[in-house]
This record gives structure tokens, sequence and C-alpha cells, in this order.
């Protein structure tokens, strides 16, 4: 019988794609917390993003699972049915095996009572995230379109969602790797979210067309009328004209937020060049995608702007290197830029 970490080991290697190479990056005194966190997190996401028009049914199974991640008793709750529903088999297994993570983070002497704390605490965000989404977009389809009405919802979202996850990160860190005094850490914890975000909002705006076909937008709905743009126009490509200002406003707000990611990784001692690197891979990709949506029609929705994957290996050797020296990584970071 497969040991419980083995399995988690390949859940986490079918899941996660590209994160995990970061994930296998991470110095080994925090690479379990973050692994861990991945899969419960991404088991939250696949139950949230399940095709059912059920979507009662979609938060009663997250408000379950919450409470057994919260509690740390009570019963698993069944996820065959809507594992049955999935088209990626890795996630299918995930939701089938559930009870592995979640036992992982009860039971395992790997993690110590701050990690589970924390872990918890990351998790309770993100449920909570994902069910105001869940209840926000019920209804939505591409004759039924439903936004984000203002620039606080999106940011609201974004940490919920992404930016405590970089809170998390940064306890970890701080936890497990070195210390910063209190002025420099409430620093590094400002710039953690603004991380997070980034990386959320570069998903969002690459995802544009995907999310519209469903009759959701991340786009406020404020944004757009300042504009005399409705979510319905962003389905036709001709309207980028109209829609590019309103675009490229929030490539450069999420420039912004990787500018703030660079100084975070400055703020990394120079001796963890394995953290070091870990950060840096998702700000040159994030840095490189942004470039490709600046450029290309994001509302052409059959050209998906992404960065292929010889570029990603050729950022990751350049990327490996530079880390040795602090001054070489943010000399690569700019470069990007």
């Amino acid at each position: 019988m497969e040991k419980p970490e083995k399995h988690m080991k390949r859940m986490l290697i079918g899941t996660s794609r590209s994160f995990y190479l970061t994930l296998k990056i991470l110095p080994s005194k925090i690479r379990n917390q973050i692994s861990l966190m991945y899969l419960l997190a991404r088991l939250s996401d696949t139950i949230a993003d399940s095709k059912t028009d059920d979507k009662e049914y979609l938060e009663s199974l997250l408000e379950s699972y919450s409470n057994r991640i919260q509690q740390g008793r009570g019963d698993l709750p069944n996820f065959i049915e809507i594992a049955n529903k999935q088209d990626n088999l890795s996630e299918r297994e995930l939701l089938l095996n559930s009870k592995i993570p979640i036992e992982a983070l009860e039971n395992s002497k790997i993690y110590n009572d701050e990690d589970r704390m924390k872990i918890r605490e990351c998790l309770k965000i993100i449920i909570s995230g994902q069910t105001l989404d869940l209840k926000r977009f019920t209804g939505a389809s591409e004759k039924s379109m439903i936004g984000l009405r203002s620039e606080r919802e999106l940011d609201e979202y974004t940490y919920m969602v992404a930016g405590c996850v970089g809170e998390f990160w940064t306890h970890m860190t701080l936890g497990h790797q070195f210390k910063l005094n209190q002025e420099k850490e409430d620093i590094f914890f400002t710039k953690a979210v603004s991380f997070g975000k980034a990386l959320q909002l570069i998903n969002i705006l690459r995802d544009l067309p995907e999310d519209l076909r469903m009759g959701r937008c991340y786009i406020p709905i404020e944004e757009l009328s300042k504009h005399n743009l409705i979510i319905e126009d962003l389905l036709e490509s001709e309207n980028i004209i109209k829609f590019k200002p309103v675009f490229d406003s929030y490539i450069d707000k999420t420039d912004n937020y990787l500018d703030d990611a660079i100084e975070y990784v400055e703020m990394i001692p120079k001796y963890q060049f394995r953290l070091r690197l870990s950060c840096m891979l998702p700000i040159i990709i994030g840095q490189k995608t942004l470039n490709l949506l600046r450029n290309g029609n994001i509302l052409d929705s059959d050209n998906r702007i992404k960065v292929d994957r010889s570029e990603i290996k050729k950022i990751i050797r350049g990327a490996a290197i530079a880390s040795i020296s602090k001054k070489n990584s943010l000399k690569l970071l700019k470069k990007y830029k």
C-alpha cells in the first residue's frame, strides 16, 4: 500500500503543474507546509469549480470541508458525486483521496502547532472567498453575464484567494527560515500580500476570455462604464480598441504589485538562495505574461496568451544561476520589466 507522503507527492505533481517547480526548489524546512497548504487549497478550488448547476450543493460541500479543517474532527464530506464529474483525472483523484491531506494536517508530526494554525487560518480566508464567488456568480452564463461591481470587490477577492497566501508563505518563512525586526516584518507582510494579489490579477487578466464564456467578469463594471462598455462588449474581439485603456490600467496595477514582489525578494537574506529562486520564478513568468497581454488582443478567444514551455525552461535556467547572488537576482528581475 502506498505511503501517504508518496501519495501526496503524486497528487501534487498531478495538480500543481508548473507550481511544482517552485515547490521542489523551496527550502526543506518549509516545503512540506507549503505543499500541504497547496493541496488543501486546490481541493477547495476543485470543489468550487465543479461543473454543476446546483451551486448551493457546492456551497454546502465547501462548508462541510471547511468545518472539518477548522475543527479537526467530524465526518469527511462525500465528494464522490462531484469527483465523477471532473474532466481532470488528477483533480478527481484528489477529491477521492481527500482524507490523505486532511489527516496529514491533523496528525502528521511534520507540522508543528503554529504550522497547523496558519494553514487553517489561510484556508478559512480562501474558502470564504471561494464561497463568496459561488454566491456572486450563481446563474452566470454567456447569455446572463455577471461581473464584479467595484474596485473594492476586486481587491477583496484578490486578497481572499491569493493575498492571504502571500501572508501564509511569509509566516512559514519567518517561522522556519529567518527572522526580521518588527518594522521590517510589517513591510515584508505588506509586500507579500501585493505579491499574492499580483499573481491572482495575472490569472484574471489572462483567463478573461474563458471566464467570459462562463458568464463571469472580474473587471469591475464601474471601470467598464467609464469607457462606455458593458460586459457583453467584451465578447467581441473588435471592441479591444475601446477596452484596451481599461485592460492596460490593470496591467499597470499588476506591474506595480510585481514591483512590491521584487522588493519582497530584496528583503530575503542573501544566503537564502533557494527561497529567493522560488520567489523569482513566478515574478519573471508573471512579467513575461504581462508583456504578452499588453501586446496581444485578449478579447480574441481563439488566441490564448501564455508563456510557452521553452521560454519557461530558459527562465528557470537563468534564474537558477542568478539566484546564487542577491545582486544578480535583482538585476535579472528588473531586466524583465
